[in-house]
């Protein structure tokens, strides 16, 4: 709040012997201050540091000599203690600084702070912005500091300029002198609603406020933070708590308590200090010596610490240890670096979503043209085929391309029933043998066939196909082919019992074209192209399927291959009958069994 009887000067402001910010009073000349330009370090000279030798009382401030080091571009570094709060000559600088803008620059009108053109706000940011090294989230801080010296501003000239002055209209007819920045028409519509009824009716609420509180320091603007910073450079190695931080901020220059009332409670906080030092008596948490000698906490405030600290961020956090001013600097510097990171990694993470989105868009689209363009290969579903089918279906090897050389796949109780029927060890080794040799003969064939098949070019405009199946192998040959680029399904829980996603790739759709040898996954989307039918058709509760690649020779033995039969038969409630994929061994196709499960 400004006042006439402050030092005009807020930069030469004393505090207990010393300059703000300096270590000790011998070090008063020797002080240096940080400042972000090319010199990390600035001597205070005549540019930087006030002399008060020449002050005899304070007027308004206008800080000239931040303007000059906004000119040189200059911006001091602002301090922060361990719990956030500004230190320092820079901040007390910068506190000084924001009060003049917030009186010149903000109008004098009768509204709340909340209600004040955003642009003007702004305006005062940019320019403490400017002048000051703030850190991280300095804006709200700064702006907050700035709607309070408003308000300030606004009850010092209430209570100097015009209450004592409500009979003499000739001495509010014009605004103060040391206040000539105010302008006419703004002073006369302020005085008008300061002599209202409304406003004196306010008035006198706050006063009545006012009056309760019985223990008033003395801190003036240097603040809770302020005298901290002090007492931990004058009385290193010691812990300051808030019962000595609340006596000493209401003590006066001789280190005396004018107040009864307060000198009542220092001397009982000095006392109980005494009792926990000698182990009498224990604190813990809120219940600390102050809390004893004042009474109970307000439930969302901190006596003795100042403004804009929480219970929570005082008594539930472990309090960190005082750090030098590199330190602060350092981790200031940490802070900012993080929060540049941060920005950039999040920028990086929009990009790759928005990538991620418009692939997944290509592949739907290249999906739903290649799901239109199958589904004109496929005859409609006719249930009346399902009976004749399953007396045909042979129990014959199962396996995927992969694997056609036959891995020998029986029935469920193909096992026990060798088991009972006493098979001899040589026939086994035996049977091992031949499935070895076909096994090598089959990987011959099947090499021989795909170096047939990548020498070989296909015509497509001579193939013997449906319109359809000749556009899929066209949109193979120029998309899919030369970007590299496959085919990605996802089969739904309901299909296999399991979901998963799928692949395929162009030279499965180019081996079903030309009727060659077709793979597992080929098999499941046609499963899963099956089941959508089904659904749609209402008889899904009819037909289940099994997954080829659980049934291929390459899904670990017979007896796991069984077991995983088993189980996905055992999930139904007996009345299905399951599709699984077979494959003979002597013609490279694909069919269906079929299995009534009873």
């Amino acid at each position: 709040m400004v006042s006439q009887h402050q030092s005009k000067d807020s930069g030469s402001k004393k505090n207990g012997g010393k300059e703000l910010g300096m270590v000790t009073p011998q070090e008063k000349s020797s002080k240096k201050m940080k400042f972000a330009s090319s010199s990390a370090e600035t001597e205070p000279t005549s540019q930087t540091t006030i002399s008060d030798d020449s002050k005899s009382g304070r007027g308004m401030s206008t800080m000239p000599r931040v303007v000059k080091r906004k000119l040189q571009k200059l911006r001091p570094i602002v301090e922060y203690n361990k719990r956030g709060k500004g230190i320092g000559q820079a901040h007390s600088e910068m506190q000084s600084y924001i009060g003049v803008l917030a009186r010149s620059r903000v109008p004098l009108v009768d509204m709340k702070w909340a209600q004040i053109p955003k642009d003007i706000k702004e305006q005062i940011w940019e320019a403490v912005d400017i002048a000051f090294v703030v850190g991280q989230g300095g804006k709200n801080s700064v702006l907050a500091s700035a709607a309070k010296k408003w308000k300030d501003f606004k009850s010092t000239l209430t209570r100097h300029y015009i209450l004592p002055y409500t009979n003499d209209r000739e001495r509010l007819s014009q605004p103060p002198e040391t206040y000539k920045f105010i302008e006419k028409a703004q002073w006369d519509a302020f005085v008008a609603s300061r002599l209202s009824k409304d406003f004196e009716s306010v008035h006198s609420q706050h006063a009545q406020i006012r009056e309760k509180l019985e223990y008033n320091h003395r801190l003036s603007r240097k603040g809770y933070a302020g005298l901290e910073d002090q007492l931990e450079e004058t009385m290193p190695g010691v812990e300051i708590d808030r019962s000595t931080l609340w006596k000493r901020a209401r003590q006066d220059k001789h280190g005396n308590i004018p107040d009864p009332k307060v000198a009542e409670k220092a001397k009982l906080i000095d006392e109980l200090q005494k009792q926990v030092s000698e182990g009498k008596v224990s604190v813990s948490g809120s219940n600390d010596v102050l809390t004893m000698a004042l009474g109970p906490e307000h439930p969302s405030r901190v006596r003795g610490v100042g403004a804009g600290i929480s219970p929570r961020q005082y008594f539930n956090l472990p309090k960190p240890q005082r750090m030098s001013l590199d330190d602060r600097l350092k981790e200031s510097l940490r802070v900012l670096l993080q929060e540049e990171n941060k920005k950039m990694e999040a920028k990086a993470r929009e990009e790759a979503l928005r990538m991620e989105a418009r692939t997944k868009q290509l592949v739907e689209a290249e999906k739903e043209h290649f799901l239109s363009q199958l589904s004109q290969l496929i005859p409609n579903f006719d249930p009346s085929m399902l009976k004749p089918r399953i007396s045909q279906s042979p129990k014959n090897p199962m396996s995927d391309k992969a694997s056609c050389s036959g891995g020998d796949v029986r029935s469920l109780h193909f096992e026990d029933d060798t088991a009972k029927n006493g098979k001899h060890q040589e026939e086994k080794e035996e049977e091992k043998k031949d499935e070895e040799k076909k096994e090598e003969k089959q990987d011959e064939k099947e090499k021989e066939d795909e170096e047939k098949h990548d020498d070989q070019v296909v015509d497509y405009s001579n193939m013997e196909a449906p319109s359809s199946l000749k556009s899929l192998c066209r949109y193979v040959e120029t998309t899919l082919v030369p970007q590299d680029k496959t085919l990605h399904f996802t089969i739904n829980k309901e299909v296999f019992g399991l979901e998963r996603d799928t692949f395929v790739l162009p030279e499965d759709i180019t081996q079903f074209a030309g009727m060659e040898e077709i793979g597992a996954t080929v098999v499941a989307v046609y499963m899963r192209y099956l089941h959508d039918v089904l659904k749609q058709a209402n008889m899904c509760s009819m037909v289940g399927f099994i997954d080829p690649a659980t049934v291929s020779a390459n899904s670990g033995t017979i007896a796991d291959r069984s077991r995983l039969v088993a189980a996905r038969l055992q999930k139904t409630d007996g009345e299905q009958i399951f599709m699984m994929p077979y494959n003979p061994g002597l013609v490279s196709l694909t069919g269906f069994c079929f299995y009534d499960f009873q």
